[in-house]
């Protein structure tokens, strides 16, 4: 079901630990939107949760700690980025890739990340299109299930 439009390049989505926020971006304008969520899952109040200026790089994939706070890869700025559940940007993990695509929690305990990277606009980068194994020092959170 088509619940928005209007977007060049959409990656995400993440959703809030408490089920109260859903984020995506539109990459292609380095705009990261939160919706807020019904009981029903229902999408309601669309805002700009972050804005990226180009040389911060594109937000590309996501994913959200048990803080609450959302990691960012960001496309073409070699880094992974945390945000506060208020978009202050807390932290940021710097990668021997340029081309950063996604970020997710795993291992046993949800303390490790993992990082993907793209070897396309990245010639002569040794470690582009790799995989990366991180220490984010945060835990995150078990995936949620879609029903239906």
């Amino acid at each position: 079901t088509c619940r928005d439009r209007g977007y060049i390049v959409t990656n995400g989505p993440a959703l809030s630990p408490d089920g109260r926020y859903l984020y995506h971006n539109d990459s292609a304008r380095g705009l990261v939107y939160r919706f807020e969520l019904n009981g029903d899952g229902a999408l309601r109040n669309r805002s700009v949760f972050l804005r990226f200026c180009p040389d911060e790089g594109k937000p590309d994939g996501m994913t959200v700690d048990s803080e609450g706070a959302l990691w960012i890869a960001l496309w073409g700025a070699a880094r992974v980025s945390r945000y506060t559940a208020f978009g202050h940007l807390d932290r940021s993990v710097t990668l021997p890739a340029s081309q950063v695509t996604s970020c997710v929690f795993g291992g046993a305990a949800l303390d490790r990340m993992f990082v993907t990277s793209a070897a396309e606009g990245a010639s002569g980068e040794a470690m582009a299109g790799a995989l990366f194994e991180i220490d984010p020092q945060m835990t995150g959170v078990a995936p949620n299930l879609f029903a239906g």
